[in-house]
């Protein structure tokens, strides 16, 4: 997030921030533009440009705050719980739905390429859990770092591919049918054996 740290004030980086949210959900990424932006903002059109050169670093920064402020509300659990919640609370956030409904493409080099600020703050924020789970002996040991990483993994993996696992929901749906909260109780066994001491 460094454009926004280091280039506007945090209320005007907030206003700016919330009404690319609603630029966003209302017409999808493709179709937002700064000026649209600006106008909900209630700011210049040059003001915009001079802290954001497009709208991709501009919504870059957008689901940096939105994913970071899912993560912190469940920053000081257990790490098992707090990744389950976390993948919980994404799988529904209007603008993550939002985002994998129409622009899913936006999320390819996050997942192929490179990590971004979002990854760099929820890595922090796991690895953090990891350690305080070491030091309280509810974590195996090992490299908070290398732990971190691999529970991020397959915690974005549950979120980004698990709605490909599910079944359709309807009147002919089995009783023995795998939803959202079967895979949860899943990814929490997976995390639960694989860093338990």
């Amino acid at each position: 997030m460094t454009s926004i740290r280091h280039s506007a004030d945090a209320d005007s980086t907030d206003r700016v921030l919330d009404a690319a949210r609603e630029a966003v959900l209302a017409v999808g990424v493709r179709r937002t533009t700064l000026t649209d932006v600006a106008r909900r903002a209630g700011l210049s059109r040059m003001t915009i440009y001079r802290h954001w050169p497009d709208v991709r670093t501009l919504v870059a920064d957008l689901m940096t705050r939105e994913w970071v402020r899912v993560a912190d509300r469940f920053a000081t659990g257990d790490p098992v719980t707090s990744a389950v919640a976390v993948v919980r609370a994404l799988r529904v956030h209007p603008l993550w739905r939002k985002i994998v409904e129409v622009d899913p493409e936006l999320l390819l080099p996050y997942l192929l390429d490179r990590r971004g600020a979002s990854h760099e703050a929820m890595l922090a924020l796991v690895e953090a859990a990891i350690v305080r789970g070491q030091e309280e002996g509810t974590v195996r040991p090992g490299d908070p770092a290398r732990l971190s990483r691999a529970v991020l993994l397959t915690a974005q993996s549950f979120l980004l591919s698990g709605p490909t696992m599910l079944d359709p929901a309807g009147p002919d749906t089995p009783v023995s049918s795998v939803g959202p909260d079967d895979l949860d109780a899943e990814l929490a066994t997976l995390l639960e054996r694989y860093l338990r001491p």
